[in-house]
């Protein structure tokens, strides 16, 4: 019997569909990766009987990278990585093996069904999974078609039957147009990125960011809310005058009447018109009118929209929102939430998603009402060819989502009710009066129908006081005349809901990525969100775009960002020739990132106003080992160390504090060392500011602390320290932290395991001699008299943290409170378990755990 290998894009949505298509009839086991689970059924495929196994990936299985040394920004010129820097398709996350997990569901298989999200994204990850099944997959015989592409738009027995029923093929040229835009946005964004972060952050100590990005889509959308704080700062408030007037009906009730001429910008002109008003007695009806209007109801929702509310009426951020909303699609809830069109298709069964909601604790009367009347058909909007528009697909309360996603969830409902509900109708009263030789209106409405209102009560009719019956050449007393004087305002800064509607009119983005390039600016400390969700650019956000301006407006207008979105869309579209698109986009941003390397004084005068110089940035420190005066500790991100007098700048380890450490020098080049700390219940280890900067062995690595160094006497170093073998990870080594005593750690070199030992003890040093068991550094410790937990109140003892019995009861194994992630563990081939992984001191052998049975420092794990 053959096998059939099925993909979708998330594990949960595996399960979903292969419950689905197998009626529940399935058997399920985690994948090797431990990420993916595999759902095994027996059913026909192609008229004949076959095994189904479906299994998922996590979202894009390669991403695009430089190759080898084009990483390293010390050691690469940026204008080589627009044409010279090869790049390679790397593992997104090689933690969890997904090529090899895919190889090994996809070997023996002789049919591939992919299930991937249906966008061009999709289409990419396609033939991703593709690249690593085919190979495995049984060869194919007299040219039989072997690999299908199932289009879905949700996650209903329906939809995923008859996606199942219409298998198409993978579209490559839409798979291509994704690879483009990966391939540009890396090799402009990180030329750019990479020459502006080390020029100014060599030159500014209090700029605050720890990376100056740029982005081929990220700066335009930076550079609409800095517009907008330009209009705001340049605004100058104009004063004007406006006529009020009140008169009273038979009732004895007033109105307030609108001046026709709405304002004047001349004091003396409006104190003229009312003087000649407020000698007048009485005012004049000159016409009235009825007319019957209607407020029409919503579009279908699309991704832009839904966004737009989310930010504005339910107060989330762009991306948070879009992430509720695929769990809710993984979930079955609603349809597929990225998509451009408003247009229902002429066969979309809006009666059966309508009766999903019939018995909703919430909105089952208004349901019930269409269902007996006769639902409206949606109006006719915008058709992208691409999926129908956001959906509610089943029924759900707020007690079964709750949160954020019960609110968004409701708010989808509503709009798709609304949009086959009837209109609001209103009537509009209008009266037109003359008091002397100035005009005045008055206007109301009155509700004849709410219409899709009902649904959605925050779009409905204003109430508003009925006006009086009258007719032309009635008059009413005329109880008040005034003149108001008012100031032009200025404009608010960009709300996100604002700002999204932008980048969809500029073409800035897609509905997928609009969130992430909003995020960016964000978390890159560009603007910041005030309430309102409103956009508020910092002094940084500010300055780049002015500079950008300065230099080459088109760097932050949105016009050459559309441009090359259109000739994305042509690629997509068969039109266009991914290699033409490619180098034609690359030379002009070439040509432009020259220039602005050449211009970049424009913009550095502009950081001159704003920001500080090194020199006078931070406080000192620690001494300099070339020239032995202090240099300045700069704690702004990302912290640093700048020697004034030699002009160099020293990075140091992120997201922690650093102190000096007791005014020990470095035996290699006399800098003072310093301490870098996560906190108390985290880990700390000393560092060389030049030594971490340039390593100093071949076995050492730009970055790493005396906690890794090699040096096979300094008392620092991993060699005088390391205990033996990580317990967790595969090539980190649990190195003793000499200053954490009284409540002494022990700490992974690499990942973020602590193990608390010995409290109260007064000294604990690594012994020169080694475990017999498991060949570990002894430790020797000398405990307080009066806390001492040995037998007899003995205070010295000397013993293996993994075999030792009596230090057994005495360590508590946990992780670290944070960690930079320079220092976190990670894959790789396995090392010695030894101490130090260079050079040890003669005669001190290679410390390491047993290999038959678990460290006994891994059972005290909580």
């Amino acid at each position: 019997m053959k096998t059939v290998l099925m993909v979708a894009e998330k594990p949960s949505l595996a399960q979903s569909i292969a419950k689905i298509l197998s009626r529940g009839n399935m058997t399920s086991h985690k994948g090797l990766n431990g990420a993916c689970s595999v759902h095994k059924y027996t059913g026909t495929f192609a008229g004949q009987p076959v095994h189904f196994k479906m299994t998922s990936v996590c979202g894009h299985v390669m991403t695009l990278d430089f190759l080898g040394k084009y990483n390293k920004w010390d050691k690469v010129d940026p204008a080589e990585l627009f044409s010279q820097a090869p790049t390679e398709k790397k593992e997104a996350n090689p933690k969890l093996n997904m090529i090899k997990f895919l190889q090994v569901e996809g070997r023996g298989c002789d049919y591939i069904v992919l299930w991937l999200d249906c966008d061009k994204e999709g289409e990419n990850i396609c033939f991703e999974v593709l690249d690593a099944v085919l190979p495995v997959m049984n060869n194919a015989h007299d040219g039989e078609k072997t690999v299908f592409r199932a289009r879905f738009s949700s996650i209903t027995d329906t939809d995923i039957c008859n996606a199942m029923a219409r298998l198409g093929e993978p579209d490559h040229n839409e798979a291509l147009s994704v690879d483009a835009r990966q391939e540009l946005d890396l090799r402009i964004g990180c030329a750019f990125t990479r020459f502006q972060t080390k020029y100014f952050q060599g030159k500014y100590g209090d700029l605050d960011s720890s990376l100056i990005s740029f982005g081929p889509c990220q700066t335009p959308t930076l550079g609409f809310c800095v517009e907008r704080h330009d209009k705001i700062q340049s605004f100058k408030p104009e004063t004007y005058w406006v006529l009020q007037a009140k008169v009273h009906t038979d009732k004895e009730e007033s109105l307030l009447l609108d001046w026709d001429r709405i304002r004047v910008f001349d004091r003396e002109i409006a104190q003229m018109f009312l003087n000649m008003t407020k000698l007048e007695k009485e005012a004049q009806v000159e016409a009235t009118s009825r007319k019957e209007k209607a407020k029409q109801r919503p579009l279908a929702l699309n991704t832009v929209e839904m966004l737009r509310v989310a930010s504005s009426a339910l107060g989330m951020g762009p991306q948070h929102a879009m992430q509720i909303a695929e769990r809710l699609y993984t979930q079955g809830y609603i349809s597929y939430p990225r998509t451009e069109t408003t247009h229902y298709p002429e066969n979309f069964d809006l009666k059966g998603s309508l009766r999903q909601q019939a018995n909703h604790p919430c909105w089952a009367d208004t349901v019930k009402r269409l269902l007996a009347e006769g639902i409206n058909r949606p109006r006719k909007g915008h058709d992208a060819g691409d999926h129908p528009p956001i959906t509610p697909m089943k029924s759900a309360t707020e007690a079964e989502l709750g949160g954020d996603a019960w609110r968004l969830y409701e708010y989808i409902t509503r709009h798709f009710i609304a949009t086959v509900s009837h209109d609001c109708k209103y009537l509009q009263s209008t009266i037109s009066f003359r008091i002397g030789p100035e005009h005045f209106t008055c206007s109301g409405k009155t509700v004849i129908s709410p219409g899709f209102t009902e649904i959605m009560p925050w779009q409905s009719v204003p109430l508003e006081e009925s006006l009086p019956t009258c007719q032309r050449g009635d008059t009413f007393t005329v109880s008040e005349v005034k003149m108001v004087e008012k100031q032009t305002s200025p404009p608010d800064y960009l709300t996100e809901a604002e700002l999204i509607t932008l980048m969809e009119k500029h073409g800035i983005g897609t509905d997928a990525s609009i969130p992430v390039h909003i995020n960016n600016i964000c978390q890159r400390n560009y603007v910041t969100v005030e309430s309102g969700r409103r956009l508020k650019p910092t002094n940084l956000g500010i300055v780049l775009v002015h500079g950008y301006y300065k230099i080459d407006a088109e760097l932050v207008l949105p016009t050459i960002r559309s441009a090359v979105e259109k000739q994305l869309n042509l690629i997509a579209q068969g039109k266009a020739d991914y290699r033409q698109v490619l180098g034609h986009t690359l030379d002009i941003f070439k040509r432009k990132f020259h220039y602005f390397v050449d211009s970049i004084a424009g913009m550095d005068e502009l950081m001159e106003v704003s920001f500080s110089p090194l020199a006078a940035t931070g406080k000192p420190l620690s001494r300099c080992g070339k020239c032995h005066r202090f240099m300045k500790y700069i704690q702004a991100k990302p912290s640093r160390l700048h020697c004034s007098h030699c002009d160099e700048t020293y990075t140091l380890p992120q997201n922690g504090t650093i102190k000096l450490y007791k005014e020990l020098r470095c035996p290699l080049d006399d800098f003072e060392l310093v301490l870098w700390s996560s906190g108390s219940r985290g880990k700390s280890y000393p560092l060389c500011p030049y030594c971490y900067n340039h390593p100093p062995f071949r076995d050492m690595k730009k970055g790493m602390g005396c906690n890794e160094c090699t040096h096979p006497t300094c008392q620092h170093s991993l060699s005088m320290l390391g205990i033996g073998q990580c317990v967790e990870c595969e090539n980190g080594v649990l190195v003793l932290d000499p200053t954490s005593g009284p409540k002494w750690k022990v700490a992974c070199n690499k990942c973020n395991v602590v193990a608390h030992c010995f409290e109260n003890a007064h000294r604990v040093r690594v012994s020169v001699d080694t475990c017999n068991t498991c060949e570990a550094a002894l430790l020797d410790v000398d405990f307080n008299k009066v806390k001492s937990p040995l037998p007899g109140s003995e205070t010295q003892y000397t013993g293996c943290i993994f075999c030792d019995p009596v230090f057994q009861e005495l360590v508590e194994l946990k992780h670290a409170a944070s960690c930079h992630p320079m220092h976190r563990g990670g894959p790789g081939r396995r090392q010695s378990r030894g101490r130090a992984r260079g050079r040890r001191p003669p005669g001190k052998p290679n410390p390491r755990r047993p290999k038959d049975k678990m460290s006994a420092l891994a059972a005290y794990f909580v």
